[in-house]
C-alpha cells in the first residue's frame, strides 16, 4: 500500500464507522462487515452472537482497535 494512502486510512475509516453508525442498524452493519470480510461460514450469525450484548458504538470501538492492531 503507497505510503499516502496509508496514511489517510484511518480518517477514511473514522468517516465509514460515522456514516454507518448514522446509516445502518447493528444487524445491517454486521451484514456490511460479512460482506468486506473474508470468513469462513456464517460470519454475520457468529457476530450477530458474539455482539448481541453490545452497542453499536462498542462494536466500531473494536473494529477500530482491530484495525490499528493490524497495522
Amino acid at each position: 500500500m503507497p505510503e499516502a494512502v496509508a496514511a489517510e486510512t484511518p480518517r477514511i475509516m473514522e468517516k465509514v464507522f460515522n456514516i454507518l453508525k448514522k446509516e445502518l442498524s447493528a444487524e445491517e452493519y454486521l451484514i456490511y462487515l460479512q460482506t468486506i470480510t473474508p470468513r469462513v461460514g456464517d460470519a454475520t450469525a457468529k457476530l450477530r452472537d458474539i455482539t448481541k450484548k453490545m452497542k453499536l458504538e462498542d462494536v466500531v470501538r473494536r473494529a477500530k482497535r482491530m484495525e490499528r492492531a493490524r497495522a
